[in-house]
């Protein structure tokens, strides 16, 4: 946070420090005041930040084919589940059919070497037919049933691949566009999606804060954001910061931060650039002062004071951070005292002042 002060030329201030002016005033120079009056001051801090979507959902094509139809309006939300895309299901009916009457024989040869077993085995227990028949009964039986669950397994792979041919939205958000057109062949291990979908509720908004800045945060509290548009318009609903990374970027100085905030109306769209103030609690009994009136003299912040004459004295004060056009003063000032904000320049220590009375 920069914040500008009020330069006075180092000659002039420091000749007022040590000497008394050459002319007498016939009036006393008329300045503002400001009396110090400590208050509960809310903190907060203002960042850059950038939408993004929760998730990022590339939809991907799982069986090869010619894409026949776009079922969706692209750009327009989409539910989970919903139909997007259809892929040409004739080859994998056939390959169903072929499944099921792959099983419908094994079945077949099941219920035969089963009803073989069924009598084969009494007479392997009055010995009317040899151990070998009897074992051969078994084996194939077994055989015939495996059979029927890899047939089985056949069928429901066929299922699953002909289903797949009606390509669905695995989550609900905005859809993109089409990717690959109708009509094109579709190969499932293809580096393009079909399509892709952001989830819209909730959102997430990145954004980078520095060092300096990362510090007034409190370690594990929580804390509150919102949103301000490219606009000027601010967001009406709050988010929370829900992410800071776990190291600063050498390059930039910066850590990473993210706030989530709830999106029911589609209100933000991911890659909006956007104004992030995230509150950092109360700051008790804090005194503040515009920053016109502080003076820069060489290393030092200065305040011109008035004392109970309306005498200019100065007084050093080591300032905090800024909040908008006030700074905060960590120390230098108390309760009750008056320092002049308009009408420094002119301002001469040592002098008597009056009071310009406001409105």
């Amino acid at each position: 946070m920069q914040m500008k002060w009020l330069s006075l030329c180092a000659v002039s201030l420091l000749a007022a420090c040590q000497a008394p002016p050459a002319e007498t005033r016939t009036a006393p120079l008329e300045v503002s005041q400001l009396v110090i009056k400590p208050l509960d001051i809310a903190l907060q801090s203002e960042f850059t930040g950038e939408t993004a979507g929760v998730r990022d959902v590339e939809v991907r094509a799982r069986v090869a084919g010619i894409l026949l139809k776009r079922t969706y309006a692209e750009g327009q939300p989409v539910k989970q589940g919903q139909v997007l895309f259809e892929i040409d299901p004739e080859p994998y009916k056939a390959v169903l059919n072929q499944a099921k009457g792959e099983l419908a024989r094994q079945v077949a040869i099941f219920n035969k070497t089963r009803a073989d077993q069924e009598r084969i085995a009494p007479l392997f227990k009055e010995n009317a037919v040899s151990k070998k028949d009897y074992d051969d009964s078994i084996s194939a039986f077994e055989a015939a049933k495996a059979s029927v669950e890899a047939a089985r397994a056949q069928v429901r792979t066929a299922q699953l691949n002909l289903s797949y041919t009606q390509v669905t939205a695995p989550i609900s958000g905005i859809s993109s566009k089409e990717v690959q057109s109708e009509g094109s062949l579709i190969n499932n291990n293809s580096p393009l999606p079909l399509t892709t979908i952001s989830q819209m509720s909730p959102l997430y908004v990145n954004f980078s804060v520095s060092e300096q800045d990362y510090q007034h945060f409190s370690p594990g509290k929580s804390l509150q954001a919102t949103l301000r548009l490219a606009n000027g318009t601010k967001y009406p609903i709050q988010g929370k910061v829900n992410f800071h990374d776990n190291r600063i970027d050498n390059n930039t100085g910066t850590i990473n931060m993210r706030a989530q905030f709830d999106n029911p109306k589609g209100d933000l769209l991911p890659g909006q650039f956007v104004r992030v103030r995230v509150d950092q609690g109360t700051r008790q009994q804090a005194i503040t002062i515009p920053e016109r009136a502080i003076v820069q003299l060489q290393a030092e912040k200065r305040v011109l004071l008035l004392n109970d004459k309306n005498i200019v004295e100065s007084r050093k004060v080591t300032l905090g951070e800024s909040i908008g056009h006030e700074v905060i003063v960590e120390s230098g000032l108390k309760a009750g005292e008056r320092i002049i904000v308009d009408g420094l320049v002119k301002a001469r220590l040592g002098q008597p002042v009056s009071i310009r009375k406001e409105g």
